[in-house]
């Protein structure tokens, strides 16, 4: 029996698109608005794509479902394609906005998710004003005006939603309609605190450290881009600073996107999916000239490598052709608590290059590959505290000192990990119980009551690079996942030589009794030949498992992954853990290689840990050879941490 035996998730039209040129980007747009027309209400003012619930009302979740497609759906109609069904959404405004219709919006109150979904609104009245305001009446237009200036009184949390504010009034701005010119000032001038250099921001306040796509993608470089086009007008001064940021920011961003197209996924909010590259295109929007070595054909390589790779994950639609919660695939684990069934369509705004002219030199531009050898392939970004990683064929991150600011779901899994995987993703939480549910991947999980409870590293202390012997970047950081348990955690990027292996080393101080599991990354389970789960290396020579007193590993259909504990004079079990289901963003069956060890109270421990990582296909002879001869060598202990491990 074959797994090509099972059934297929039927290709979306969106998947068979390929992303080549504006055509194709124009018609795979189209293909993700299409599913969305049988999810209107009658009045079209809203979008019922699901079920799930959300923390705020279902009428702002429908809400949402109308609105997010905006950010494709007026970059399509501005850059000049004609879209018969724009008539409904159209029509959804007019109701929408009418405060006698039955499907009237509601009207806005402190803290409201409807503001959210004002930024879309606000983006299409400037770019699409031809179908969207113009052919409205004078009460319609006026109806339109006083519901979204009706964000001007209301309180708003003190994040990257007032940017939400500002693209409200800037539509209005931009069709003569009645706008609050110091509210826009008023906003900016506090958004423009949150920055904190090389043009990165915080997603509020400096007293938080959170630098995750909503940095750059989701919401706030992204943003600045597009108000420097929308607002260049009236606010020429911030409008250049806010380009000269992105040329920064740029320079860190390229570095979250590997050579075939993936990104790194890190934080919150990833069913926005292709979100993750609209930076890319609101440089273009903005026609912010990339900053060298980065070229136009680099830029257009990146967004479209992207889409391309998000074409192969077939199993991210629902039946219907609309978008699912999830990633890879349609999953709750990973969600927050504002995720609605439309939340994923956050991803349109990936599709303002389609406002430009086929004649934009984003579009004439031939698409060229990604950077590598421009690039260093180990880069320390000292704002967002990540080392960079495109070593061995994998691009991956470590990072140390990021947290949210508030308790988002499974904050620990999307902050706290040592390392973060362009070819593996990350793991969530399924539940509260056993190794299995937490699948701790990239972190060393700690339990004080058998086994049953673990804790892992969620806020850090002083978080800090150094630079030992002046060589390559090293990230440390300080946690306590108790009161009476201290560690110090070294996070060390490969060397050459060492290509596919990173270090940690962890110093534990521990006033308690404690068992540890610490995990490499989570990999694809499962047989190439049927689909069940792997069995032993000994079993099969290309793909399977294997654990000893000292390491584990597991190869796959996704490559290779390990660990192995490098004091010989310390016994750490491998073992492969058993992921729950649906841990995973990328894959929804995985295993966990990870090492075990029992630490007594009163005690002082070093664990050094290599973990092993080579993605792709390796079910040949010639990947068995590759991932054996370089699992074979693991890296050795560097002479400046034996000397910081002996003091």
């Amino acid at each position: 029996m074959s797994v090509l035996a099972n059934g297929k998730t039927p290709l979306h039209a969106f998947s068979q698109s390929p992303f080549r040129t504006r055509g194709d980007f124009q018609t795979a747009c189209k293909a993700l608005l299409d599913p969305l027309v049988s999810c209107f209400t009658p009045g079209s003012s809203r979008v019922k794509i699901g079920t799930s619930t959300t923390r705020f009302d279902e009428g702002g979740a429908q809400i949402e479902g109308f609105a997010r497609p905006l950010w494709g759906l007026a970059a399509l109609l501005g850059g000049g394609y004609e879209y018969a069904e724009a008539a409904r959404w159209r029509e959804g405004f007019i109701n929408g906005t009418d405060p006698h219709h039955p499907e009237f919006w509601g009207h806005i109150e402190d803290l409201d998710q409807r503001m959210v979904e004002m930024c879309p609104i606000g983006f299409t009245l400037a770019v699409a004003p031809h179908v969207f305001w113009d052919p409205l009446t004078p009460q319609q237009q006026e109806n339109v005006a006083n519901w979204l200036n009706s964000i001007n009184e209301r309180e708003m949390p003190n994040t990257n939603w007032l940017w939400f504010r500002v693209f409200a009034n800037l539509g209005l701005r931009r069709n003569g309609a009645p706008y609050s010119l110091s509210r826009i000032e008023a906003d900016m001038d506090h958004l423009d605190t949150f920055h904190v250099g090389g043009g990165w921001s915080n997603d509020g306040p400096k007293s938080h450290h959170q630098m995750d796509y909503y940095s750059g993608s989701f919401a706030i470089q992204f943003l600045q881009l597009l108000y420097s086009k929308l607002a260049g007008d009236f606010d020429q001064p911030r409008a250049e600073r806010y380009r000269e940021r992105a040329k920064q920011f740029a320079l860190d961003f390229v570095y979250y996107f590997d050579a075939k197209g993936a990104s790194i996924p890190f934080g919150r909010s990833m069913t926005y999916r292709f979100a993750m590259v609209g930076f890319w295109g609101a440089l273009a929007f903005a026609d912010v000239d990339p900053p060298a070595p980065l070229t136009w054909g680099i830029v257009k390589g990146l967004i479209l490598r992207h889409f391309r790779w998000w074409a192969t994950q077939g199993d991210m639609f629902n039946s219907d052709g609309t978008l699912s919660l999830g990633y890879s695939y349609a999953n709750m684990y990973l969600t927050e608590n504002y995720n609605s069934p439309g939340s994923p369509y956050w991803c349109c705004l990936s599709f303002v290059p389609l406002a430009l002219p086929d004649s934009h030199a984003f579009w004439t531009a031939p698409e060229e590959p990604y950077p590598t050898t421009s690039l260093s392939p180990v880069a320390a970004l000292a704002y967002p505290k990540h080392i960079m990683v495109h070593r061995g064929g994998h691009s991956f991150l470590l990072s140390s000192g990021q947290a949210c600011h508030y308790p988002v779901k499974a904050t620990q899994a999307k902050y706290g990990k040592f390392a973060y995987s362009a070819s593996f993703g990350y793991s969530v939480p399924t539940g509260s119980y056993q190794l299995e549910q937490f699948a701790p991947d990239s972190m060393l999980a700690l339990s004080d009551d058998g086994g049953e409870i673990w804790q892992t590293r969620r806020v850090t202390l002083n978080a800090r690079f150094e630079r030992p012997d002046g060589g390559a970047p090293v990230l440390v950081s300080d946690w306590k996942p108790w009161p009476d348990v201290e560690i110090e955690t070294f996070l060390i990027p490969p060397v050459e030589g060492s290509e596919n292996w990173h270090l940690r080393a962890h110093r534990i101080r521990t006033g308690r009794n404690l068992m540890t599991s610490e995990g490499a990354f989570a990999i694809y389970g499962c047989r190439s030949d049927n689909g069940r789960i792997l069995g032993s290396l000994a079993q099969n020579p290309y793909e399977g498992t294997m654990q000893d007193a000292r390491q584990a590993l597991t190869v796959s259909s996704a490559g290779a992954v390990g660990i192995v504990e490098l004091q010989m004079n310390v016994e750490r079990a491998g073992r492969i853990v058993l992921a729950d289901p649906n841990s995973n963003l990328m894959h929804g069956r995985t295993l966990l290689p990870s090492l075990g060890a029992n630490v007594d109270s009163g005690t002082h421990h070093w664990f050094v840990t290599a973990v092993f990582a080579l993605p792709g296909d390796l079910q040949n002879d010639d990947g068995r050879e590759e991932w054996r001869g370089k699992w074979g060598q693991p890296p050795v202990i560097p002479e400046w941490l034996k000397r910081v491990m002996e003091n």
